[in-house]
């Protein structure tokens, strides 16, 4: 696991969101190990070019089963690869929400002998028009990042830290960059 793991030594300040500060001790020791961790290496993420391309075309093709199959194949190879508990990937049509603000996605964890569920919404709430796909991927990615903090990291919590945003936006440079190499040399051969 440490191989894949790339924490944070360059910079010696920590400015924590305004939240921290109503922390308990041990929820505050928490942040700042979630903090630390910037990055999630896959190295497998060129392998991983033909299910994003793949989700992107459900997507667009507003399938929402197909959908659904290519989001769980994307996370079971993502916690596949960092050798974590699978977890199981809800595809629903239309986000909720309230008078404020529409919910993107929800991680559950496990309880007892369950498996974690993340749930996110192909259509937006008020205009129930599709999702881009980049805010797609986004959500998805970022409630794998909440299963991979109590699941990989073993955090008791998974907070919102500077880390967390990080590792989120790592992974999603992984898969698009990648992405973006193989449309590339598809259009130079």
């Amino acid at each position: 696991m440490l191989s894949k793991l790339v924490i944070r030594r360059s910079s010696s300040y920590f400015v924590p969101y305004a939240y921290y500060q109503k922390l308990s001790a041990r929820d505050k020791a928490t942040y700042r190990r979630s903090d630390a961790v910037e990055r999630i290496a896959l190295r497998n993420a060129s392998q991983l070019v033909p299910i994003v391309q793949a989700l992107q075309a459900a997507l667009e093709q507003d399938n929402q089963r197909l959908l659904r199959q290519m989001s769980q194949q994307l996370l079971n190879e993502i916690t596949g690869f960092l050798e974590t508990p699978p977890v199981r990937i809800k595809v629903l049509a239309r986000r909720p929400s309230d008078d404020a603000e529409e919910l993107h996605g929800l991680y559950e964890p496990t309880e007892g002998s369950d498996q974690a569920v993340i749930t996110v919404w192909m259509r937006t709430a008020a205009q129930r028009r599709l999702v881009a796909f980049k805010t797609f991927l986004r959500t998805v990615l970022h409630e794998t990042c909440h299963h991979l903090d109590y699941e990989w990291l073993k955090l008791e919590e998974s907070f919102h830290t500077e880390g967390f945003f990080k590792r989120e936006s790592s992974l999603f440079k992984q898969l698009t960059r990648s992405r973006r190499m193989e449309q590339q040399s598809l259009e130079l051969g």
